[in-house]
């Protein structure tokens, strides 16, 4: 993910919008009801889109539409899934278009966003929100697609769920964690699964508790440098009583330290109950006159909340990942670094 271009592009996609339009598909205040997304089942048709960055490789979608077959789907592509504008897969109102007339077409159950890259908050103006609170079904990906997450929750309450993208990694464990939630929705707890390997001890999966305790609420978040982007917006959902969890990739820790400092101004970290810091890929300083830590950083501003925390949750840009109910409610437990569903997340 190039997080610059991402920042350079979200002022340009908002900027360039005519003040009117954008004021116009706003739909007023913050949701306050979360709503169900309806189940789905194996032979349902789901679709595929890009709403960030356009695809390189052509096999790659033949991955996605692939995996979704293997996991017993019939798939449609979104009509403008292949296209290309700049690092954009599409213009923002094609890859838009993609996202309201899947949400909009009664046959398609699910929808799955192909990759993440950057670029799916410039659409966030151009979603018809009403359409998604009148078909509330499953959206799942992960990455820059927390622009979606956040938006979509925000404006309509609608449970969402992050999580490998279409052309992503489809190993064992993930299609194991996909069908218990999605075909047989259970209560699934969150659990990291770690491999000794030849080693004297278990090193990889680690989870490091950063104040014990057990918290409940609404889990909220996503990706940090995307989540953050989207301050001072109306697309940042309530974080209030929520457990808020966050993962990144290729940031010094310097930039994640100006994150979660934008995180405590904008008060968001005044009001969670709980928080989960998933894998943080690559995040390893570059030089300069010496760095503080992500643990340095994450003492700093989580230890003052008194508040359960841990990292190291299976979230972010590893194989492995845990699929998180985006508004669903879950109980976190700092001390064994687990968190679990605590309702349902699907319709009857």
């Amino acid at each position: 993910m190039n997080k610059r271009l991402f920042l350079k592009t979200l002022g340009l996609g908002i900027a360039g919008l005519p003040l009117n339009y954008a004021l116009a598909n706003d739909n007023g205040e913050l949701a306050k009801k979360t709503i169900l997304p309806r189940g789905i089942q194996q032979g349902d048709k789901i679709g595929i889109i890009s709403p960030s960055a356009a695809t390189a490789d052509r096999i790659q979608f033949d991955f996605a539409k692939e995996t979704m077959g293997a996991l017993g789907f019939e798939v449609q592509l979104g009509e403008n899934l292949k296209n290309r504008r700049g690092h954009l897969a599409g213009t923002d109102e094609e890859r838009a278009a993609d996202l309201n007339e899947m949400f909009a077409d009664k046959d398609i159950k699910a929808i799955i966003c192909i990759r993440g890259g950057s670029g799916a908050a410039r659409i966030l103006p151009l979603i018809d929100y009403n359409i998604i609170k009148k078909n509330p079904k499953p959206l799942l990906g992960y990455s820059d697609i927390t622009a979606l997450h956040n938006a979509i929750h925000a404006k309509t309450g609608l449970i969402t769920f992050h999580g490998p993208n279409g052309s992503g990694s489809w190993n064992s464990f993930n299609v194991k964690q996909f069908e218990n939630m999605f075909f047989k929705k259970e209560m699934v707890s969150f659990e990291n699964e770690q491999v000794k390997g030849d080693d004297l001890i278990v090193k990889q999966n680690r989870i490091q508790t950063i104040r014990p305790g057990i918290a409940s609420g609404k889990i909220l978040g996503g990706n940090l440098t995307v989540l953050t982007a989207l301050s001072g917006t109306p697309y940042l959902p309530d974080f209030e009583n929520a457990i808020l969890f966050v993962e990144d990739i290729g940031e010094d820790p310097y930039k994640i330290d100006r994150m979660m400092s934008t995180l405590l101004l904008n008060g968001t970290l005044s009001k969670i109950k709980g928080f989960i810091f998933g894998q943080c890929t690559d995040c390893n300083p570059s030089g300069g006159f010496g760095s503080l830590t992500l643990d340095d950083i994450l003492d700093d501003y989580i230890l003052p909340l008194n508040i359960p925390a841990y990292k190291g949750a299976m979230i972010g840009h590893v194989p492995k990942q845990f699929i998180v109910p985006v508004g669903g409610q879950v109980e976190m437990n700092a001390n064994a670094g687990t968190f679990k569903l605590l309702e349902k997340v699907f319709q009857d």
